[in-house]
């Protein structure tokens, strides 16, 4: 497997630890509670094989900075983070990718700064906490998983799980997301090893998850905006893809039909085409 290029970024915001692969256009990639290494990213890697993908460690994980007050984690802040790399990297625009809560990061970044980015492309996301109100998520009470996921995410906030025992718990938990859990090894490579931060992701849970709520400005929202979700998203439920193409004005939506949370591993030649044809 071909490594990510490793580099710290200084800005006035403080040093942070990107990782680079690809040629071509700039995509910036973040995921808003996971931490990254050489290995990369399978979702990263779909852009590598196009773009100039650009891979970031957010603020408290990797050799980023670190943070002195738990707000310094928001998704607020670390728009404004993102917005200082691409300055230090010398960018006038550059493109967006998130999954999961990496697409409700891509939402507030093309809220806040809109003059920032060419694309935005939000797979499996919400934009809102609303995605767990209804039983169609793994994160709603009477779903039959949900309290099966709910132990899987408190032992991953450990800091003290052996990294061997982490993967295992990390493993299990994509399973859940899966429509073809049977599939996971041909899927997910053994030598790709990102792991959750668990500062960010208790802060997400805690203080961001119930409140966060961006529908009333999606309409306002002129980037050109690229929303993939797959039909059996037990995450974040397809409806919740629909209503975003519903607000805003310059989306493009497109249903995977035999995806769960992870169409651009499921349904991975189609998603690719899909993100081509769109940017270009």
């Amino acid at each position: 497997m071909t490594k990510w290029k490793g580099k710290i970024v200084e800005t006035n915001r403080g040093k942070f630890e990107i990782f680079i692969r690809g040629e071509g256009k700039p995509v910036c990639v973040a995921h808003h509670y996971s931490e990254f290494n050489e290995t990369g990213d399978h979702f990263a890697n779909t852009f590598t094989h196009k773009y100039k993908t650009i891979l970031i460690n957010l603020r408290g994980t990797g050799r980023s900075e670190g943070y002195k007050l738990d707000k310094e984690l928001s998704m607020e802040e670390t728009v404004k983070d993102l917005e200082a790399i691409r300055v230090s990297l010398g960018y006038e625009q550059w493109s967006f990718a998130g999954h999961s809560t990496g697409g409700m990061l891509g939402l507030r970044y093309a809220i806040d700064h809109p003059n920032s980015l060419n694309y935005l492309i939000v797979v499996g996301s919400a934009a809102s906490g609303n995605y767990a109100d209804t039983e169609e998520s793994i994160y709603h009470p009477d779903h039959p998983d949900f309290e099966y996921m709910q132990d899987l995410i408190i032992q991953l906030k450990s800091k003290s799980l052996h990294p061997d025992e982490r993967k295992l718990i990390a493993r299990e938990r994509t399973k859940l997301s899966l429509s073809d859990p049977e599939k996971y090894e041909s899927y997910f490579s053994a030598d790709l090893f990102k792991k959750i931060a668990p500062e960010r992701l208790s802060f997400f849970s805690e203080h961001e998850f119930s409140s966060f709520d961006f529908r009333k400005d999606l309409p306002s929202v002129q980037t050109p905006t690229l929303i993939i979700c797959g039909e059996n998203d037990v995450q974040c439920p397809i409806r919740y893809s629909e209503e975003m193409h519903q607000l805003m004005e310059q989306s493009t939506f497109i249903r995977f039909q035999f995806s769960n949370h992870y169409p651009f591993l499921e349904e991975k030649e189609r998603f690719q085409m899909a993100v081509r044809s769109f940017m270009s």
